[in-house]
Formats: C-alpha cells, sequence, structure tokens
C-alpha cells in the first residue's frame, strides 16, 4: 500500500525526487518496443494493423459499419443517454467560451497587423474503450474549434464495440470511427495507410505505448499532439483535520484505478489523519472491482506525507506540479480566491468540502490535463490546441519608411547583408 513518509528541511529535495523518479525515466525498453511496432505498420500499413488488433484486441475489423455502430447505442439505458447527453451540454457550453478570435491592430502610420485564427483541418481523438467522458471532452473541442474531419479512435475489444463511446461521438458529430489501438494506431493516424487517413493531430489520454509513440512521431514531425504531456494521471490531497479519512482515501483509490503508473499523494500536518486514510485504504480496496490494479499502483507510486507547516506542503505542491490537486482544507479559498503562486504549477484544482476530482471528470471542465511535470509549463487541452494562428503584415507607405530604418540597423548588426538590402530595396517605395 501507500509509503508513509515525513517531510523535513534535510530531506525535502531527496524526498521528492525519489516520488517524481518514475515518470520523469526514459523507459528504454518500451520505447524500443514502440519503434519496432512504427517501422513495422510504415512498411506493412493496414497489414500491421490488424496484426496487433488481433493480438491485443482479438478483433480484426478495424472500421466499423454505420449498422454496428447503430446496434451498440441501441443497447444503452435511457439513463446512460441522458447522463452522456447532459455531460455533452457542460462540456461544450463551458469550453465555447474559449473559442478564440481574429486579432487585428492598426497604427499610426497606417500599418495593419493580423493574427488570423484558423482551425486544423483535421484531428484525430485517441479514447480508451471504455471512457465515453474522454470522447466528449476531446472531440466536442475540435468540432468547436471547426475541424472539419474529427476521428475518434478506439479500441474494440473481441470485435464488440462501446455504445456509451459511440453515443458520445454522435452526440459530437464525428465524421469517422476507427478501431485501432496503442502505438500501431498512433502511427497509423500520422503517416496513412490505404485504409486509414492521415490527420493533423492527435488528442487524448492513453497507455505508456501511445504517449511515446506520440513523442517519437512528433519529434519527427509527422504529427503534431496536444501542447502537454498526457501521461499516467496523478493527484496530491492537501488534507486538515475538517477533511473526511473516508473521501481522502476514495480520491486517491478514485485515481489509482486507472493504471498501476499513477502517482496518488496524500500530504497533512495532522499525523492521525494520516494514519486513518491509510487504514481505510486498506479497507476500502476491497471493495473494488480494479482491486489488482489500485494495489499495484499504490505500491509503486503511493504516498502519504507528513509536513510540519503550510509553506513545506506549498512547496512539495509546487516541486510535484501535480495533473490533479484536492484541497480539502477548511482555508482554501486563501489559496484559491488569488491563486497562489505555488499552485501555479497544478493542472486543475478541486477546491472545497464539495468539489469532487472525480466528478470533475465530467465536466464541464477539461480532464485532459497535463502529467508527468509538464503542469509547470502548459494547462489542459483547450479549443486552441485545434486551431492556429496565420500572422498578416500590411505596411503603409509611411510606415515602411518608419520601420525599414530599424529593421535595416537590424539586419545589419546580425550581419544578415541579404534582409538588410531586402529592406533597404523596399523601402525606395516609401520614398
Amino acid at each position: 500500500m501507500s509509503k508513509l513518509l515525513r517531510l523535513n528541511k534535510k530531506n525535502f529535495r531527496s524526498l521528492l525526487n525519489k516520488i517524481t523518479h518514475n515518470r520523469n525515466q526514459i523507459d528504454i525498453k518500451t520505447e524500443f518496443i514502440v519503434n519496432k511496432i512504427i517501422k513495422d505498420v510504415m512498411k506493412n500499413g493496414d497489414r500491421a494493423l490488424i496484426k496487433y488488433e488481433k493480438r491485443f484486441n482479438n478483433n480484426s475489423n478495424i472500421i466499423p459499419t454505420k449498422d454496428k455502430i447503430k446496434r451498440s447505442i441501441s443497447n444503452l439505458k435511457p439513463e446512460l443517454k441522458k447522463a452522456i447527453k447532459d455531460t455533452y451540454n457542460r462540456i461544450t457550453g463551458w469550453h465555447k467560451l474559449q473559442n478564440k478570435r481574429d486579432i487585428y491592430q492598426k497604427d499610426k502610420f497606417g500599418n495593419r497587423f493580423q493574427y488570423i485564427n484558423r482551425p486544423l483541418k483535421s484531428a484525430a481523438i485517441y479514447c480508451p474503450g471504455n471512457l465515453p467522458s474522454t470522447a466528449l471532452m476531446n472531440c466536442a473541442l475540435a468540432k468547436i474549434a471547426g475541424v472539419k474531419r474529427v476521428v475518434l479512435c478506439t479500441p474494440a475489444t473481441n470485435g464488440k464495440l462501446n455504445g456509451s463511446v459511440m453515443y458520445a461521438a454522435k452526440l459530437c458529430n464525428v465524421n469517422e470511427i476507427i478501431n485501432l489501438s496503442g502505438a500501431s494506431a498512433i502511427t497509423a493516424l500520422s503517416i496513412g495507410t490505404k485504409k486509414i487517413k492521415p490527420v493533423d493531430i492527435i488528442t487524448g489520454p492513453g497507455s505508456k505505448y501511445v504517449a511515446i509513440a506520440k513523442r517519437i512521431l512528433s519529434y519527427k514531425n509527422l504529427i503534431a499532439q496536444e501542447r502537454m504531456y498526457a501521461g499516467e494521471s496523478e493527484i496530491v490531497c492537501w488534507c486538515d483535520d475538517t477533511a473526511s479519512p473516508n473521501e481522502i482515501a476514495y480520491s486517491l483509490l478514485a485515481q489509482s484505478e486507472h493504471s498501476d503508473g499513477v502517482l496518488s499523494i496524500m500530504i497533512s500536518k495532522n499525523f492521525k489523519l494520516i494514519k486513518k486514510v491509510q487504514n481505510k485504504l486498506k479497507l476500502l480496496i476491497n471493495n473494488l472491482p480494479r482491486k489488482k490494479i489500485i494495489s499495484n499502483s499504490l505500491k509503486k507510486n503511493g504516498y502519504l506525507i507528513h509536513a510540519k507547516s503550510d509553506q513545506e506542503i506549498l512547496d512539495c505542491i509546487e516541486y510535484i506540479s501535480p495533473e490533479h490537486l484536492e484541497l480539502q482544507i477548511k482555508n482554501y479559498k486563501r489559496y484559491i480566491n488569488k491563486l497562489h503562486p505555488k499552485l501555479n504549477t497544478t493542472g486543475s484544482i478541486a477546491a472545497g468540502p464539495f468539489s469532487s476530482m472525480a466528478l470533475s471528470d465530467y465536466g464541464p471542465t477539461q480532464h485532459s490535463l497535463p502529467t508527468s511535470g509538464s503542469a509547470r509549463y502548459s494547462g489542459g487541452l483547450n479549443v486552441s490546441d485545434f486551431s492556429k494562428y496565420i500572422s498578416v503584415n500590411e505596411l503603409s507607405k509611411k510606415g515602411l519608411k518608419f520601420l525599414s530604418k530599424s529593421g535595416y540597423i537590424l539586419a545589419e548588426e546580425e550581419k544578415l547583408r541579404g534582409h538588410s538590402l531586402s529592406i533597404k530595396t523596399k523601402a525606395l517605395r516609401s520614398k
């Protein structure tokens, strides 16, 4: 189960290095396997895709028929369909507020400068087979951005489609659905095959094989991915004596059931509370169907940290830069009303006694969030991930005369004679 650690000035750095060590390691073995799969798909195309689908999902049909999709949706209970639709409405309502507009400026010389925002032509959403919320969180944003071709990539285990994911795709007006998984799926969507057309960007969470494939293929400039790094999930729960041991334990268990690579941390000044949570974890885990995954996750990356001061806790949070932060403390408003600088490195915050990180997974705010420390420099998935800006410079005669002076001087300073002569030649028009 989770390891109990005591934080102090002497061991602070070494302790936090130990906690974050695994997530920042280059997994050479997995990277080798992913590179092998990428090369196979590049060489053998659809034949390689079907081989991996048979091996990992017992499925040989990578393009589902419309009839098969309809049948999977028809089996859903009305209350489930309503829950998915309500979640869709919340997510779209919230994320429409992010839609980017063109930026325009005209200066005193009559120069016009523009940033023209345009959607990408195509996007693929990678969605694990049982997560309709992930389909909604990604597909809805792509459509809000105005992407014309949105592809949902999700496995069909034993040839069966997940009806709730298919219904989420229908609500989002997804254009294509393909049944692929893992590194082979990412490769196919990056380079294309006879059956699969390539896309401009791939978003959505997945296994370490998916995350590494995205990284390798984006490095080769074959595909774009989210600005953040979407890897194994993470949670830090900051708790005091007003928090419920039951609620804390379930927050940690909820994240840990994703996979055995999840980082789950509770941190508190109250040692008695920590011991209560430790006991609750041992007791409550027995009631959960993913007990084995959770148990492995907590053994590998579960920590209960005893700190002496709020400052130590804030320093700890800033250093870890977690995907999720729960503030189960009495004075939480002190830290979020004017966001504390030490919390700038978090992906998402669930604040106060009535907030739940697990519930936030279902909107309206985004649940595709930065992991592995990438919350230091990026936020969660947003509408702008599916669009780009095109800059336009339109100078007037007066503007050319004014700007060319400093431009010429800088080009000369940088010893770029071609630049300076180009500017000088153009400037003749302003005379």
